[in-house]
């Protein structure tokens, strides 16, 4: 049974930082692209970062560009997101997912397709105070 589980949430000033894990098993990470989303309230999921299967791409949106950094281990079957310079605009759930290897992470996020995503986590809340 694949799971992927997020952790690492929380509240956090302007200007802060948290790291999120997404830990995965049931899975071997290395096939599959891994992506970081978010929700805010009433408002749509959106990409957040991105990893192909073997790490020799990562894509940021240009809104965490230069703020969060992504990074997996497919070793120990976890992927990292690590959130810098934090604004209230980023708070949000963050959820992290996995897509089959060669779908899911494009060189442009928004030509992010959702449902190539096939395996998503319960999610993990970050908030951002001013």
């Amino acid at each position: 049974q694949v799971r992927l589980m997020e952790s690492g949430g929380g509240l956090v000033q302007s200007g802060g930082s948290l790291r999120l894990s997404c830990t995965t098993s049931g899975l071997s990470l290395d096939n599959y692209a891994i992506g970081w989303f978010r929700q805010a309230p009433g408002k749509d999921r959106e990409p957040v970062s991105c990893i192909s299967n073997k790490g020799g791409r990562i894509i940021y949106a240009d809104s965490v560009k230069g703020r969060f950094i992504m990074s997996r281990a497919n070793a120990d079957n976890t992927v990292t997101l690590q959130l810098n310079s934090l604004e209230p605009e980023d708070t949000a759930v963050y959820y992290c997912a996995t897509a089959d290897s060669g779908y899911g992470c494009y060189d442009d996020l928004s030509s992010t397709r959702i449902h190539e995503y096939d395996y998503w986590g319960q999610g993990t809340q970050v908030t951002v105070s001013s």
